[in-house]
């Protein structure tokens, strides 16, 4: 916990002392389909997750959705942002869990009805977790801290512009 601590406070300071830092491009995902609707999308370093979707839409099943790789990355973002203000806090967590959960109408990726929207209508995190202290104000102040600040969360909730460029070959 120490290691991880010391890690923020040594690049909160370097951000801090940079007031003009601002956005840097991220690693981007390259995302091609390899056969029927399974999917490899790899990353800059070497990184590789595949995707494909369920029978009934026509695919095989034989990897998470794309959606269900939203929600993983909605709760591993969160228990990551969580779990290192524990540690910038000196909060030693004893146990931390998070489940994200959505709700979807199938009928907007299948373009099934004029007003549907293709994404989740609705999202939870369900955070459980305990510390050595105990203090339940505290948790909740923190799991709270670490929602505000978790990239993945902000970008769920907030609408990020996205521009779609198109390569007709």
């Amino acid at each position: 916990m120490s290691d991880i601590r010391e890690s923020i406070i040594s690049v909160k300071s370097a951000l801090a002392s940079k007031p003009d830092a601002g956005p840097a491009p991220d690693r981007p995902a390259v995302a091609v389909i390899e056969d029927g609707l399974r999917c490899r999308t790899e990353g800059t370093d070497g990184w590789t997750v595949i995707t494909d979707m369920p029978a009934a839409v026509g695919g095989e099943g034989s990897a998470p959705t794309p959606g269900w790789l939203i929600r993983a990355a909605l709760a591993s973002c969160a228990a990551t942002t969580i779990a290192m203000r524990a540690a910038e806090l000196e909060l030693p967590l004893t146990r931390l869990e998070v489940t994200a959960e959505s709700e979807t109408d199938m009928r907007g990726i299948l373009g099934v009805g004029d007003a549907v929207e293709p994404g989740p209508v609705s999202a939870l995190l369900r955070v459980r977790l305990a510390a050595e202290a105990g203090d339940e104000q505290r948790l909740e102040e923190l799991v709270e801290w670490a929602d505000s600040h978790s990239p993945v969360g902000d970008c769920v909730r907030r609408a990020v512009p996205v521009e779609l460029e198109i390569t007709a070959e």
